[in-house]
């Protein structure tokens, strides 16, 4: 089983805890809001590199459209080649009125035709002006996103084995910590934009919230009977030899009478 650790050093451990979680969280902050930035546009890049591909579509299906009209049109004139031949071959008024309504019909279906085309050709250019500039945002948060990366991975391959380093010796000392106190560390580090959990006091004030700590009560921080916190913001206490905790100290022998 294994020993049950005094409250000083749990304190220690804590507050060990806290220093490496704020020089990992200080990492963080040289990445500075790059990761985030990174994320953002490529999530962008996606969304419009959709939408690209659906006004792709969109203009074939116009381009087809056009193409469907221009194709009603070349059938129309060839029924009217057709028409005009059998008119030099009518043998009566009927025949003749007849084929007079099938041509005038399939003018107006050249009209018709051409006219659509006209409309249709008005949304192609209208479409093709928003792919050319949906084309040239893409073009241009690719160019972005290919800065943001290279000026992430410089600052990545400074840190990265510091950070890594740190990682593991928090997952360390985390281990060691009883979980009631690592949840209410994490719960309070996760309420404060410092992310401190564990604070020192200094100039007789809270080294987190900045509010005054009575006498009486940095007395008992310095005892280390108990795991105090701060009645204003709830992180722990500790004092500033904390660290010290467990420390072997070197005696020094005093001096002999022949040295003397």
């Amino acid at each position: 089983m294994a020993k049950e650790l005094t409250v000083p050093e749990k304190l220690k451990q804590l507050y060990e805890l806290q220093l490496v979680d704020s020089d990992i969280g200080g990492i963080e902050i040289l990445k500075g809001e790059l990761p985030m930035e990174v994320k953002d546009l490529e999530d962008e890049i996606a969304g419009l590199g959709t939408r690209v591909n659906r006004l792709m579509k969109d203009i074939d299906g116009v381009n087809f459209d056009i193409g469907k009209h221009e194709t009603n049109i070349n059938e129309s004139n060839a029924l009217i080649e057709k028409y005009n031949r059998q008119m030099d071959n009518v043998k009566n008024n009927r025949e003749f009125d007849a084929l007079s309504k099938e041509l005038e019909l399939q003018k107006l279906e050249i009209q018709l035709s051409e006219k659509k085309i006209r409309e249709t050709k008005k949304v192609l250019e209208a479409k093709e002006e928003t792919l050319k500039a949906a084309q040239a945002r893409y073009e241009g948060k690719e160019k972005d996103l290919e800065i943001k990366k290279v000026e992430l991975e410089k600052i990545q391959e400074k840190t990265i084995l510091t950070e890594e380093k740190l990682i593991r010796k928090s997952e360390r000392i985390r281990k060691k910590i009883e979980d009631r106190l690592l949840k209410a560390y994490d719960r309070v580090r996760a309420t404060y934009r410092n992310r401190l959990g564990v604070v020192t006091v200094s100039r007789d004030s809270c080294g987190g919230c900045f509010n005054k700590i009575p006498p009486q009560l940095q007395m008992e921080i310095g005892n280390r009977k108990k795991i105090i916190a701060c009645e204003h913001c709830g992180r722990v206490l500790v004092d500033d030899d904390i660290l010290s905790v467990g420390k072997k100290v070197k005696v020094v022998a005093p001096p002999s009478e022949a040295e003397a």
